[in-house]
């Protein structure tokens, strides 16, 4: 390998960050879930009103965000996995940035979720 390209590039992701990467789209799975099943029974309660068609609209928001977050790790994973025969260097400094900025998300994501059950009396 030439040393131009020696610089530029690191090993396939640690252990630490593809767990982690995994525990995100796990908890983004769940906050889809939740976000849609809360958005389903919010319906079949109260029907389509004025006050329902707002936190609707809020948590079907909230479930595209982590969809998109998802998607968004998904691809990184496919890309890592695809660059051989190692990662380069600005790829790991995106999945970093990425992770970083999903981990900050997630929990704002949960919570709206909790607080439009909570405002509901959603299960």
């Amino acid at each position: 390998m030439s040393q131009k390209y020696a610089n530029q590039t690191v090993p396939k992701l640690p252990t630490e960050t593809t767990e982690t990467i995994w525990s995100l789209k796990r908890r983004l799975l769940s906050v889809i879930d939740s976000a849609t099943a809360a958005e389903f029974v919010l319906f079949d309660r109260f029907g389509e009103t004025s006050e329902t068609i707002i936190a609707m609209d809020e948590l079907k928001s909230v479930a595209e965000q982590a969809g998109d977050r998802f998607s968004q790790l998904s691809n990184l994973q496919r890309r890592i996995a695809e660059a051989q025969p190692t990662v380069p260097t600005d790829m790991m400094e995106l999945v970093n940035e990425v992770i970083a900025r999903t981990l900050g998300n997630v929990p704002a994501l949960e919570r709206s979720v909790q607080e439009i059950k909570i405002e509901w009396s959603l299960p």
